[in-house]
Formats: structure tokens, sequence, C-alpha cells
């Protein structure tokens, strides 16, 4: 069986990063990690070739070649997933997908053409789905309520990357989140029982990655790296010698719960194997819209304190926030501006609420009558996909206020500065290696963008001497957060842009509905003249 890998498109977002992945000559931030583990689980004899559609276009040789199309995706991939699909099936090809968005909304593949669906967790529906495929069987659905042994997991396969195209590279430990937060669909796919490998699987595959010349980040992808605690430290131990081993070929980040704060023994190992930066879900510093959310984890001490203390033991934070929470009172996006400024939070990943298929929030709110006809694509710099508590247009504007100050330049570049200044560097050192090529380009690009021709090159001279004075080993890692004001300068005017678009179009379509519903005009109408109904 020849097997063509195919990952659909992302589209551009704020994890996107074009501006910086251009200057250090990168094509995508991380590669498809359920890809290439679905590939490692399948028959080994079989023949693979992965493209991932954010690197490169399938080449013709590629379409012919294939006996079976395999695609996997999330659901803000679903765009191009279906486009994958329908092309596939129009060479004549069998297509089999899986992955987070055709488990949740399976019918959506199923109408594009899929052949095959192999859904839920492949450990246990990719045999199942072999097995069909040598009894001869042209299509089916595999599913499973059984949630795997992910020891049993294989390494991925690596080599089918094209490693030169990526930033950071991915590497997963456990499955699964104790928390039971309303609007998220990972406890609805993963389970709330965390699941982990062993820490000989993870440097194994570790091992892999050092054996194919990998030298940069890595990106534990788990959804909460310390859901079981237990078993994360027993990890990091190992990992901390192994690292040792090898002379810290690579710095790791990844997304944590904020109860990391209550565990200093924890935070220590982390930094002690390499981990400079954690991504924490705080969504909202209202109280109130966390109990709603049954985000309780995030209410049991200050959010404020939790941020301080996970920064100054040298974790740069990543943030997610979310606006448009049932029971929100004006000005959610002042506090948030207010918080993350507090904090000197340099990321703040800051998004509209989307209701998330299968998720309690999903369900709850079609229950209600509030969910919209259309499914959510995932995107959460779009309109709600739900009738919020309060005006759509409120939280629109207070959505593109928020985002669009926040990621001013001279705030962010205070924001960074504040939060490196406060950062312990590693407590460890790497042998000096002189910058490449690539590297250095990249330096001279940022230094003189910022340095001499933006209006902020006074503040971005101080803050780095300053650096330099007063915390010298964060240096490196403190210039490489200033570049990121290269994407977020132009993601501003994006975000503001798509908003306004977005607003006209939902105003037009109330307009229309109230006519309708007012006997001025009828459906008929609409569907012959709708530029000029949704003008008037």
């Amino acid at each position: 069986m020849r097997v063509l890998l195919l990952y659909p498109l992302f589209p551009k977002t704020f994890w996107s990063f074009e501006k910086i992945l251009e200057l250090v000559d990168r094509k995508v931030l991380l590669p498809p990690l359920g890809l290439i583990t679905a590939a490692a689980i399948f028959p080994q004899e079989w023949e693979y070739k992965l493209v991932d559609h954010n690197v490169r276009e399938v080449t013709e040789e590629e379409w012919d070649w294939a006996d079976l199309v395999v695609l996997s995706a999330m659901i803000v991939q679903k765009q191009d997933l279906l486009a994958l699909i329908r092309e596939a099936k129009r060479r004549g090809k069998r297509v089999a997908v899986g992955g987070p968005y055709p488990t949740s909304v399976p019918e959506d593949s199923q109408e594009a053409g899929a052949d095959y669906l192999i859904l839920d967790e492949g450990e246990i529906t990719i045999p199942m789905f072999v097995e069909a495929v040598q009894r001869g069987e042209t299509q089916g659905t595999f599913r499973t309520n059984d949630k795997p042994d992910v020891t049993v997991t294989p390494i991925p396969r690596y080599d089918l990357l094209e490693l030169d195209a990526y930033d950071s590279m991915s590497v997963q430990f456990s499955r699964g989140c104790p928390f039971q937060c309303e609007f998220c669909d990972i406890i609805v796919l993963y389970g709330r029982k965390p699941r982990t490998k062993t820490p000989q699987q993870l440097l194994a595959e570790l091992d892999r990655l050092y054996e194919l010349g990998w030298r940069r980040a890595v990106f534990m992808v788990d959804d909460n790296f310390i859901g079981n605690k237990r078993n994360v430290k027993l990890l990091l131990k190992e990992l901390k010698d192994w690292m040792v081993e090898h002379q810290y070929p690579f710095t790791f980040n990844t997304e944590a719960s904020v109860d990391l704060a209550q565990d200093p023994e924890l935070m220590q190992l982390m930094v002690e194997c390499g981990f400079n930066a954690v991504f924490l879900g705080i969504e909202t510093p209202d109280a109130d819209s966390l109990e709603l959310t049954k985000k309780f984890q995030n209410t049991r001490s200050s959010l404020i304190e939790a941020v301080k203390s996970i920064n100054q033991i040298g974790l740069r934070i990543m943030a997610g926030f979310i606006i448009g929470f049932d029971g929100e009172k004006k000005g959610a996006g002042d506090r948030i501006i207010n918080f993350v400024e507090e904090t000197a939070i340099p990321t703040a990943v800051f998004g509209l609420l989307q209701a998330l298929p299968n998720t309690a929030l999903w369900h709850r709110l079609e229950k209600e009558g509030r969910l919209h006809g259309n499914k959510s694509d995932g995107n959460q710099f779009a309109l709600m996909n739900f009738e919020p508590t309060r005006p759509v247009e409120e939280i629109a504007r207070e959505y593109v206020h928020a985002f669009c100050t926040l990621y001013e330049p001279a705030r962010f570049l205070d924001r960074v500065y504040r939060h490196f200044l406060e950062m312990k560097p590693a407590p460890y050192q790497t042998e000096f290696k002189l910058p490449n090529p690539v590297e250095l380009k990249a330096l001279a690009i940022i230094v003189w963008r910022q340095g001499f021709k933006r209006s902020t090159r006074w503040q971005f001279w101080r803050n780095l001497f300053n650096i330099f004075k007063y915390n010298p080993g964060v240096w490196d890692h403190y210039i490489t957060v200033c570049a990121h004001a290269e994407h977020f300068i132009e993601y501003r005017q994006i975000v503001r842009d798509q908003i306004e678009t977005q607003l006209a179009e939902f105003q037009a379509e109330r307009t229309r509905q109230a006519a309708v519903a007012e006997g001025q005009i009828s459906e008929g109408q609409v569907a012959e003249r709708p530029i000029e109904v949704a003008a008037s």
C-alpha cells in the first residue's frame, strides 16, 4: 500500500507568525504530530510520503503514486481538509480521515467524499481500519469509546517530515486533562483522566529527534502537561539527566494549568530540564465568569500572584484570554488589558468565545436555543457562533479595542522588558556557539527595524541596555520575544478588518431577519436581491 499523508492548511491566525518565521527562513511553527504518530501505527511494510500543505503543494507525481490518501485535521483546518478530500476523490483515490475535527464532526468529511473515517484515538481504531482494508472493504467508520494505553504508542515517524521547514518540533507525553472547563473539547476527545507515556518512551522520541539532527525548540503538545503531576515529575527527573548527557540540545515549552504556580518543585524541575516558556489558560480575570464556565482551578488562588511566581522562576508566560462569557459585565476587554499590563505577560492570546462541537457549552447553548445555524470553524478571531448574553456589537468592539491596545508597539515592548527583567536565567550553562548566517541576518533585521526605523527605537535601545545591565542571562530569549512585534503590528490591523467586516455582515443579516419577520420582504425577495436587501 502506498499512502500519501496530507496535512491541511491553517488559516492566518494569531499563531501563524509568518513575519517571524520569514526572519529565520522557516515555513511553519509546528509539524503534524498526530499524522506522523498515525504513520507509526499503520503497518510499517506500507510505503509513506507526507505533504504538509502549510509547507508546500502536493506534486502530480505524489498524487499519481498514492493508493490511499490519509488526512488528519483540527477544526480550524476545516476548509482545506474538505477541499483536499474532494480533490483526492476527483483523482479517483481512496480517502481516509481522522484527527480531532473528523472525530467531533464526522459527517462533514463523509459528505465531502471520505471513504474511511478513522475516529477517536488511533492506537485502537487504526488497527480496526487496517483489518477492514485487508478484508477488501472499501468504506467504513471506525470508532471506540475506550481510551488507549499510550505506553504502547510507537515513536512518531519524524523521518517523514521536511525538518528544515519547522521552527519547533512536537512531542507528546500525556493525553487528557483532569479539569472540566465548559468550553473545552479536550476532555471530550481525550477524557478527564490524564494518561502518560513512560519516561523511557519520551526519551526514546528525543533520541530519535537527536539522531535526525534536530537542535532547536521542542513543544510538549500536551493540553495540560501537569495533569498528572506525579508522572510528570518522574519524567523530568530522567529528562534532566538526559539533557545534561546530551549538552542541552533542546529548549522546551508547553501548556499547563495555572496551579503549576502552587508546586515550586515541579517548576524548578522544568527549568532545570530546559523549559523556558509555558502557555497558561487564564481566560478572564472575572471570577464570576470562571465559576460559570467551570474553570474552578483558576479561582483557588490569586491569578496575579500565580503569573508572577511562574515568571520569576524562569518561565516566560504566554496566556490565553476569552471574551464573551455568559453573564459577563461590560468592560471585560478593559479588565483583561489591566490584568495583562499588571502581570506584564508579553504574549496574550485573546479571542472571542466559540462553542465547539459536543462540548458542555455546545450542548447547553443548543438546549437553550442559542446556537447559530453555522457550525464553529474553531476560529477564535471570529464573531461568536451563538447568541451571547450581552450585545454582539459591544463584545466585538471591546475585543478589537483590547487586542489593538495590548499590541500597540510601545506597550508590547514595555511588557516584554518588565517580564524578562523579573525572569531568572536558565540554571545551567550551554556551550557557546557562533550564530549561523540565518540567525545573524534575523538579528540584523530586528535591530534595524526596532532600533532605527520605528518610533519606539529609543525604548528598544534603553530596554536592551538595561537587560544587559540587570539580567544579561536572558538577553537572547528577550530579543526573540521582541521580534514577535513584527507579527503583532501587522496582526492588529487584520483583527480590526476581520471583525469590522463580520459586524457589517451580522448587522445586515439582523436587518434582513427583522424585515422578513415584519413582512416587509419575503425570503424569496432576499434570495433574488440579497445585496439590495442587505443595503436597505
